[in-house]
């Protein structure tokens, strides 16, 4: 089945699925995206700090497919912090990938306590206005991080890319973006593999003849998240991509909600302030 696009504030369509290369090591990412590829993803989520986004336009010209039918995100990696260094990332960006422009280029993390995230969200602004990326977008930010934003800037991020699972629903964070008209992205959807141990959610699994991974992956796709799970396996990769043949219902998605505890895998973006 098709995967679902959602429209971002400015007209932009993006696939709601998409192929994740974080951790994916250089030298297996370029196999890795063109197996996404073959199965039907057209939405690749890189970054900067990855250090694959040459294997990503790799993989994009080997597909045969068309550069206009595959959506590709980038983010500025955290020791970019003033305007010429932005600037330069971003034309290494699309040296590295081998485009003349990208889908969706964001701002990796806040960094609130080492960094003017707000003066480097002009220099998105200035790339955006250049007409090399289609949207311009956040990562990690908090909703106190976007008030300030909006408090400074023209255009409003057109994505916010956060941590989701069912063990950090962040329905505050999905709130905000969505009283504010930006899409929220769901980073560790599975919580690095942990949902499927969970008993909640293999319950439901096992009640519909799936895994627990698709469970999860369908529930943040009923919520209206953009996800973008990541493997090196195809099997995985097909598995992951097979969750639009089926729906959970209101009490599963609730009972699955209620496995909320706060939990993250990765850093809080109010205390991260990491600079490579």
């Amino acid at each position: 089945m098709a995967v679902p696009t959602i429209a971002l504030n400015n007209g932009v369509e993006i696939p709601q699925l998409g192929f994740g290369v974080f951790q994916i090591k250089p030298g297996e990412t370029a196999e890795a995206t063109r197996t996404a590829l073959e199965i039907g993803y057209r939405h690749i989520d890189t970054a900067q700090m990855y250090g694959n986004e040459k294997q990503v336009g790799e993989a994009v010209r080997d597909s045969g497919l068309d550069r206009g039918e595959i959506f590709v995100t980038s983010k500025v990696n955290n020791n970019r912090l003033h305007r010429d260094a932005m600037l330069a990332s971003f034309d290494q960006t699309l040296a590295d990938l081998g485009f003349d422009y990208l889908d969706l280029f964001l701002i990796h993390w806040p960094l609130p306590a080492a960094s003017d995230y707000v003066a480097r969200w002009k220099v998105m602004e200035e790339i955006y206005a250049s007409g090399r990326v289609k949207a311009i977008g956040v990562s990690n930010f908090q909703p106190a991080h976007l008030r300030n934003l909006f408090a400074s800037s023209e255009v409003r991020p057109a994505v916010n890319q956060v941590e989701v699972s069912p063990f950090l629903v962040q329905d505050e964070i999905r709130a905000f973006d969505a009283d504010h008209g930006i899409v929220t992205e769901a980073w560790s959807p599975i919580a690095r593999g942990k949902v499927a141990d969970d008993p909640v959610i293999r319950g439901v699994a096992e009640q519909l003849g799936r895994t627990p991974a698709q469970v999860t992956l369908r529930w943040h796709v009923q919520r209206g998240d953009v996800i973008f799970p990541k493997s090196v396996q195809r099997s995985r990769m097909e598995e992951n991509f097979a969750i639009f043949d089926f729906e959970l219902d209101d009490a599963a998605m609730a009972a699955i909600t209620a496995l909320d505890r706060g939990e993250r895998t990765g850093p809080d973006p109010d205390e991260f302030n990491w600079i490579p």
